[in-house]
């Protein structure tokens, strides 16, 4: 492989650590990581003259002027539109009916709409949000203590960005240099152990513990009744993922149309008025404006890493101490679950991606089978102190503190993570529908 025959020649100084060391505080100071990534990448090329300073306002407009980052704003205001349609409750329904009818019923229930919802929104915390508005309550009147039901559906919208659409993945394709498209494909599998994980979790913990104790009987009738009146909810996952799947468009074209798509039912059903856009593209702007800034400053940052020979330093250390592909996985298992709890899944890949990628790349490791584990892997980060975004999220919803939704959220989270060492270990059920 392309690493292999390169020796890294990397003399650490304080040129270097410096500036690395000031993005980690700058951040741990809570300023934002586009504003910390930027101060640090200029230092970095400031102090090691590797590359010349030009190289960053050159790499960050070329770096933006991508076709696949469009789909990252129009997914969440794909998201944001959901909701303020009214769609996002039609979704629930069919999930009641589908799910109503076990022992757990409605908080299987949730767990499933969390699903629904992902396969448009592409984001866990508006998931997060409009799913805990929508079934809190109702998760407290059916018997489980709120703290638990606040760790359900946060532990739920976990696969915001494990089911596809992914906006994570769109991040992870477009820095690393992979297909967009098949790394949804290649999710499908994964993102499903996770969601089933939670419903059989939160079905076994329902049993020991006798939160929920009556279920509705299942009734097909019901049931079709719930799909027809869901039917425009459900034709906006079906019209992204069956283009997508069939190849009649790309991610970002998919991202499009289902802004189109679910504006124009709105519009049809009159749930929403020309008066409601400027709210909804502002609400998505501001999402947006904290995603793409610190995609774009992680292009130089990586540019430069990779001209101070960083990552096949790391490859080479690494490899000195141990050779053994199983030593290595789970050493990257434990960095990514461990680096999601301290921060946000975006930030985290574009800064370890491209340092550990090379690494992936020269134990064997299919490139796929890496983002998914990646991406997997911080996605439990969602529901862990002390950055667990879910957590935050769902606290402001519920009024619950954030330990006590935390305490209650970890089986789920031990569930996660033994999905996420099976996604480690057996590659093909990351990479069955791709070869």
């Amino acid at each position: 492989m392309y690493y292999m025959n390169i020796e890294a020649n990397v003399e650490w100084s304080w040129g270097i650590t410096l500036p690395l060391v000031a993005i980690v505080i700058l951040m741990g100071l809570g300023i934002p990581m586009w504003v910390s990534m930027g101060i640090g990448v200029s230092a970095l090329l400031i102090f090691t003259g590797t590359l010349p300073l030009s190289l960053l306002g050159e790499t960050l407009f070329e770096g933006m002027d991508a076709f696949a980052l469009l789909a990252v704003p129009l997914f969440i205001l794909t998201g944001d539109a959901l909701v303020r349609t009214g769609l996002s409750n039609k979704l629930l329904s069919v999930a009641e009916a589908t799910a109503g009818s076990f022992r757990s019923g409605f908080g299987t229930s949730t767990v499933l709409g969390c699903g629904f919802f992902s396969c448009i929104s592409g984001s866990d915390a508006a998931g997060c949000a409009s799913v805990g508005r929508m079934t809190i309550d109702r998760l407290v009147a059916s018997g489980y203590p709120r703290a638990y039901a606040a760790a359900l559906v946060a532990s739920g919208a976990c696969t915001g960005i494990l089911i596809p659409p992914s906006i994570a993945y769109i991040v992870i394709g477009l820095v690393l240099g992979v297909s967009t498209a098949t790394l949804f494909v290649a999710a499908v599998i994964p993102g499903t152990l996770i969601l089933v994980s939670i419903m059989l979790t939160n079905v076994f913990l329902n049993r020991r513990r006798g939160y929920e104790n009556a279920g509705k009987p299942f009734s097909f009738k019901h049931w079709l009744d719930a799909v027809w009146d869901g039917r425009y909810a459900l034709m906006i996952p079906f019209i992204i993922l069956g283009g997508i799947y069939s190849g009649i468009f790309t991610p970002t074209e998919a991202a499009s149309v289902a802004v189109v798509s679910t504006l124009s039912v709105g519009f049809m059903l009159k749930t929403i008025s020309l008066s409601d856009l400027p709210k909804m593209l502002i609400s998505s702007a501001k999402v947006n404006g904290v995603i793409l800034p610190t995609v774009a400053l992680s292009l130089p940052l990586a540019e430069a890493l990779g001209a101070l020979n960083i990552p096949q330093w790391i490859i080479e250390n690494v490899l000195a101490m141990t050779d053994s592909y199983a030593v290595i996985v789970l050493l990257m298992l434990v960095l990514f679950i461990i680096a999601g709890c301290v921060m946000e899944a975006v930030p985290n890949i574009v800064l370890m991606g491209p340092v550990l990628f090379p690494l992936a790349q020269e134990i064997g490791m299919h490139d796929i089978h890496f983002c998914i584990l990646m991406v997997t892997s911080l996605g439990i980060g969602f529901v862990t102190p002390p950055i667990g975004l879910n957590l935050f999220v769902i606290s402001g919803v519920t009024g619950e503190s954030i330990m006590d939704v935390a305490k209650h959220a970890f089986p789920f989270v031990f569930s996660m993570i033994c999905v996420a060492v099976a996604l480690a270990y057996i590659p093909m059920l990351s990479l069955a529908f791709i070869q």
